[in-house]
């Protein structure tokens, strides 16, 4: 069955998430959803130094937005601050470095953040593919710490700041690859099993999903919403899929490309005509006249499976009785 359904995922894949996928439905976007102007308006945007993110960033810049960069690397994440700045013109931009693995580091982030900042959209858009199992200082493994544990940490810690503004939206960029996963909360360690990076981090976008969908339903002020955007040629594929990258080569989507619906549900009025907490794909294109609502993926509600428990379990671990987590070699 996972075969099956890794085959048509492929095939769909080729139709609707490369280029050329991206060329055939921008035919029929609404031209002017994305003419927008937002100064006075506050981006946060994860692994914002390159790839999606930078894209991302650039065209929020250019649109007036305030940019907060969180990234992990000094030196990348300064010369990234440099190229906006040269191509936007805008000069709120701002730089903050913290590990997003690290649930601690993003606690103490947050907590200095809305001391001098408003927020208005999150845009979580960092992520790993770590194709060896790995343990983070805490003894998480790397890919849940970062794309699962990581993104519920930063968002639950930001929604209180984000619910104090006007039209406060999450963005959380998934991939169509957790559409060949089930959600599986049986072994969020993956310890159990062979170690297979692409598959672990395909269940942490699922598990994204979940996230999702519960936040809009628990915190109705936000307009949540999750989206896959495509097949693009950005350092993350190069680096952790390279065999795929060779193979697909100029037929992946553009950085920029990739990030247009990231744009559009972060900017466009739009876009919050849109259900919150929906998941948003190749078969489904918000931006065209006509829209309908996406379907919903197939998986139980967080309530009923225990990624449901185990994130906020797992913080209060690490807060209170961080020597019982066991580090492994």
């Amino acid at each position: 069955m996972l075969l099956y359904r890794s085959a048509a995922w492929f095939a769909k894949g080729l139709r609707e998430y490369t280029k050329s996928g991206y060329e055939s439905a921008s035919k029929d976007f609404v031209p002017d959803d994305l003419e927008v102007q937002v100064p006075g308006r506050s981006f946060l945007v994860t692994g914002g130094n390159s790839g999606i993110g930078k894209a991302t960033a650039i065209e929020i810049a250019k649109r007036g937005g305030t940019v907060h960069l969180v990234c992990r690397d000094q030196n990348r994440a300064e010369g990234a601050r440099g190229e906006i700045i040269r191509e936007s013109g805008n000069r709120n931009i701002f730089l903050h470095i913290v590990d997003l693995s690290d649930p601690k580091a993003i606690w103490e982030f947050v907590e200095n953040f809305k001391q001098e900042h408003t927020l208005h959209v999150l845009i979580n858009n960092a992520g790993c593919m770590v194709n060896k199992r790995e343990l983070t200082e805490d003894g998480l493994e790397k890919n849940f710490a970062t794309n699962t544990l990581g993104v519920y940490v930063l968002t639950t810690a930001l929604i209180p700041v984000l619910e104090k503004e006007h039209d406060s939206r999450v963005i959380t960029v998934s991939s169509g690859g957790m559409l060949v996963q089930k959600l599986n909360t049986n072994d969020l360690q993956s310890e159990r099993t062979a170690f297979n990076g692409t598959m672990v981090y395909a269940q942490n976008k699922r598990q994204q999903v979940v996230l999702t969908e519960h936040w809009a339903r628990a915190h109705p002020a936000i307009h949540f919403s999750c989206m896959h955007p495509g097949w693009a040629d950005t350092p993350g594929v190069r680096l952790s899929m390279p065999g795929f990258h060779a193979s697909m080569g100029d037929r992946l989507r553009s950085a920029a490309q990739g990030a247009d619906t990231v744009l559009w549900l972060a900017l466009a009025p739009a876009a919050t005509a849109q259900p919150s907490g929906l998941f948003f794909q190749g078969d489904f294109l918000p931006r065209c006249e006509g829209a309908q609502d996406p379907p919903s993926p197939n998986h139980p509600p967080l309530h009923e499976t225990r990624i449901g428990n185990q994130c906020p379990h797992t913080c209060l671990l690490l807060e209170h009785r961080p020597h019982q987590l066991k580090r492994r070699n």
